[in-house]
């Protein structure tokens, strides 16, 4: 069964291929690029309407896998949440969307509230459908630090640490970042799908 990612993202690409120890395709390389409606109301739901799409264009020797993720703050009610990838509009930067952030928190009178990262894993293929999810909690400040990492890493402190995502090494936000917790629990599913 080839292994596909719903995504077209370099990054992404690069996590998965190293957790499922295989060759993974990105979708565009089979069925070439195209935007898919992710309009669910979850991060599961999305990441689900991802993998179907793919899987529904490819057919069962496929097994599709798609996350979705974003950052939430409960003093904005779980926004940007979802539309964490277009909260300063449509056809927008990360850059964007992580000042249009830093602005609503500066404009709420913060230097600081506690925010969480969400990443929803979805794994489609003819053995049925399943979802995992990874947290990572911290705070999010009101300005941005550092160059690494990307979205809004720069606004965001992992609980236990000092330094924005922005700041650490990858070799550490590799360790705790939700993806990797989602990615966590996603491999054994998919070494049993394989292994049907």
């Amino acid at each position: 069964m080839r292994i596909v990612l719903a995504t077209g993202n370099k990054g992404k690409l690069r996590e998965f291929k190293q957790m499922c120890q295989d060759e993974v395709l990105p979708f565009s390389d089979l069925l070439g690029a195209f935007d898919i409606v992710e309009d669910g109301d979850t991060f599961a739901a999305n990441a689900l309407i991802k993998a179907r799409t793919i899987y529904e264009k490819l057919g069962e020797e496929y097994m599709v896998i798609s996350d979705d993720s974003g950052i939430s703050l409960p003093i904005l009610d779980g926004a940007p949440g979802i539309y964490s990838a277009r909260y300063a509009g449509e056809d927008v930067t990360d850059k964007d969307n992580l000042y249009k952030l830093i602005e609503t928190v500066k404009e709420m009178g913060l230097r600081s509230t506690p925010a969480y990262y969400t990443a929803a894993i979805a794994i489609v293929s003819k053995y049925g459908e399943y979802v995992v999810h990874g947290w990572m909690h911290g705070d999010v400040i009101d300005e941005a630090r550092g160059d690494k990492g990307f979205g809004y890493d720069p606004m965001f402190i992992p609980k236990g640490f000092e330094n924005t995502l922005g700041e650490l090494d990858e070799d550490v936000k590799k360790e705790l970042s939700h993806r990797a917790q989602a990615m966590r629990l996603a491999q054994p599913i998919i070494q049993m799908l394989k292994g049907k």
